[in-house]
Order: structure tokens, then sequence, then C-alpha cells
């Protein structure tokens, strides 16, 4: 949520940022000013008719005092009573409206990120390792013949857009969620956690999912409770309403838990394989960093993500992406981009987000600053990674036309081998 003080002080800066996104938003800005100046109105108004009544409310204590007929200043104060309901019921409302339209204004894209409306103008701006540009075998046929995962009983169970992963392919799952968890709590430092996925709809608000994306979002109890549609709604809430000390940022903290999207806007998409999924497994990398240094932490966010990538020798490529493109909640995102040979094209595996104070405001997540005052934190997160499109991408690279899935060198502790699939035809070493 963007600080209502810096669009009263400087409209002009907002709604050039906002314009970079949609010019539209320069309209609702607009709104949010006017709905502003009508709700202090209302105040400043309420405030001078409190203080009109308390003084005539003296005025009546001394006129009986005095024994003099107070009748018609005590029906004044009746009058101005029924006013002042008035216009505290015409603030309130005004100032829930204000919220809302503030809740859904986007954040401000950062100086240095490309301009454009579309994923076209969004910037490469490095690269890893060299795509097989040879036509591979897809990550269904290779699940299929491998035995890896059952999208067809997946489908009985819970309809389309969900995955059975078994046997031999179930433990490969479990070996890439052990393997990313160690990375980022024994070399990158960060605390591991594990959290609940059903969280109350203020933790929604918090991280910036509603209001604007419910029609995405599973949610329960008249749409009070969600389950998580992302680990980043349970570990950035973690600390809400808090009050931090500045020694202990920046905060680095990580779990693995199951995502749950409705992916409502995106009929006709992939509708058979494990590219986009209603339910998945993700490992999540969330910051809680000083201003000062927070553009700094999301260059490391950004390489502790890519370093799965390396070590799991994965060509994949680094986007800036450009202001029409950027989530709504973030001021700058790197996606990380694999390369799947069987697709012939680059899978989104990682979004790696910086959101300044955006978060923090909705949520009221504070540190207290060396000269005492209460400064908002910034947020980050990123995946490290998300689980489907990193198989896809594994099954992919590494499958022998027809034959075995060699296991990276890297996951070979994890997963007890170094193919699977030798044994149907007795190659096994």
């Amino acid at each position: 949520m963007l600080d209502i003080q810096l669009l009263r002080k400087d409209p002009t800066t907002v709604k050039a940022a906002l314009a970079r996104r949609s010019p539209a938003l320069v309209e609702q800005v607009d709104s949010i000013l006017a709905c502003d100046t009508k709700r202090r109105e209302a105040e400043t108004k309420l405030q001078t008719l409190q203080a009109d009544r308390n003084r005539l409310s003296k005025e009546i204590g001394m006129m009986k005092s005095l024994k003099e007929d107070s009748s018609s200043v005590e029906a004044h104060v009746k009058n101005l009573a029924a006013e002042m309901e008035q216009l505290r019921v015409a603030a309130e409302e005004l100032e829930t409206k204000q919220r809302q339209l503030l809740l859904s204004l986007p954040n401000m894209p950062h100086p240095a990120i490309p301009d454009g409306d579309t994923a076209d103008h969004n910037k490469t701006i490095r690269t890893w390792g060299t795509p097989l540009h040879e036509k591979r075998e897809s990550h269904i046929a290779i699940g299929e013949r491998l035995g890896l995962f059952d999208l067809d009983r997946a489908t009985k169970l819970s309809g389309s857009g969900y995955v059975c992963f078994t046997g031999k392919g179930a433990r490969l799952e479990r070996a890439l969620i052990n393997f990313l968890l160690d990375l980022q709590t024994q070399q990158h430092g960060y605390t591991e956690m594990g959290m609940p996925v059903l969280v109350r709809r203020d933790c929604m608000i918090g991280t910036g999912q509603l209001p604007k994306f419910e029609e995405d979002m599973y949610g329960f109890d008249e749409g009070t409770m969600f389950l998580t549609p992302t680990a980043e709604v349970s570990l950035t809430n973690f600390y809400r309403e808090e009050i931090l000390a500045e020694k202990e940022l920046p905060l680095k903290i990580t779990a693995c838990t199951p995502c749950f999207r409705r992916e409502a806007g995106s009929a006709g998409r992939e509708t058979r394989g494990i590219i986009r999924m209603h339910q998945f497994n993700k490992i999540e990398l969330v910051k809680i960093a000083h201003p000062e240094t927070a553009e700094e932490e999301l260059l490391s966010l950004t390489h502790d993500a890519e370093k799965v990538l390396q070590l799991l020798e994965l060509p994949y490529r680094v986007l800036d992406l450009c202001a029409g493109d950027i989530g709504a909640n973030a001021t700058r995102t790197f996606d990380l981009e694999v390369w799947a040979p069987g697709q012939q094209a680059f899978l989104e595996v990682s979004s790696c987000s910086h959101f300044g104070d955006y978060q923090a405001r909705r949520m009221n997540l504070r540190y207290k600053a060396a000269d005492g005052k209460n400064q908002f934190c910034h947020t980050l997160n990123g995946s490290g990674t998300a689980l489907p499109r990193l198989y896809v991408a594994l099954l992919e690279t590494y499958t022998q036309p027809g034959g075995a899935l060699l296991i990276p060198k890297v996951l070979q502790p994890y997963f007890g081998a170094a193919e699977l699939g030798c044994e149907l035809k007795g190659n096994c070493y």
C-alpha cells in the first residue's frame, strides 16, 4: 500500500510512476485524493462541532448554576449531537472507501526497470548454460513411460490441474525438496520454517493477494480463510504487526509448502502436464530487510535462486520485468526462466521481487531505527524454486531419448541413484 502522505505531497511523481504501468491509474490516484479531501473535511467539521458542544455544555452548566433557562441551548446541543453522528458515520465510510482504494492501487515501479506494457518488453540481463535446441521428449511422455506420475488418476480424484507423483517419481520430487531446502539453509543462511497453509483474510491482504486476485484464490468460511497460493503469505505475515530490532535485519526465512491457485484467468492454457497446476509444492525465500540495503538483498536473493539451476546444470535466463508486466505489489522483479527442451521454451521457475514498504504498510510491519522512530521494513521474496516446472526441465534435459533419466550429480545423494528407469532395459550400474 502506498503512503497517503506521498500521494498528498507529490501526486505528480506518483501519477507519472503509475502511468508506466497503466495510464488508467492516474484517475485512480485522483479518486483517492478526492476521497481523502472529503474525509479530512468531515473529520475537521466533526472536531469543530465537538469543540462547540463542549463549550455549550459548559455554558449549560453555568446557566443551571445561576438558575437560568438553558432549554434553547440544550436543544442546540441535541441538534449538534445528531449532526455529529451523521458526520461520524460519513467519515468512517470515507475512511473505509479510501483504504479500499489504496489497497487496490499497485506499487510504484522502480525507476531503473524497463518501460513497456507486455512481456515482450522485458529485458534479458544474463543467461547461463547452453539450451538444447534439439527437440526432446516431453515431460508427459517421459513421466508416463517411466511411471513417475499419473495425470489421469489425479483427474479422477480432483479434476484437471492436479498430479499424483508415483513411486520413484514421488521420491524424485522429495529429493528435489530436500536438496533445495538444504542449499538455502546450509549455504545461503535462511532459517527453515514449517508454516500453516490456511491463513486469515488479513494475511492475504497483507501480502497483496487480496483484494485484487480473490477469484484466483481458494477461499473458505465466507472469504475469511484462504489456502495459501504461496508460502510468501504465511512467511511474510509471520512478523505482521510487530516492531523488529534494527539489528535483526535482514531476516531470511524459507519454507516448502503446497500452493493452491484456481488459475481462474488461465482458461485455455496448458490443460495437460504439470506446467500449470492448481496445487503444487514450492520452496519460498523471504527477506525482511532494512530500506537502505533492500536493493542489494534483491540481487543476493536472485543469486540464491539461480544457484539451484546452476547446481542442477539447467540452462536459464534472468529477465528484468518491464513496468507493464511486473506484479502489482512489486517495485522490481527479476524472473528466472529455465530451458525445457521438450517444450523448446523457457519456463518461469522463480520471480524474485522487491516490494519496498508496500507490503509492510499493509501488515504494519516495522523496525525501530537508531533515532528511536518506528519505520516500515522492506520485504522481498522469490521462489527457490517452484517444483513442477523445475521437474519438467529436469526430465526433459536429463532423460536419454527413449531411455533412462540421468540424475544430476548434486541430486544423487538425495535420490540414492545415478539413474532412474535404467532397470526397464536392464542396464543399471
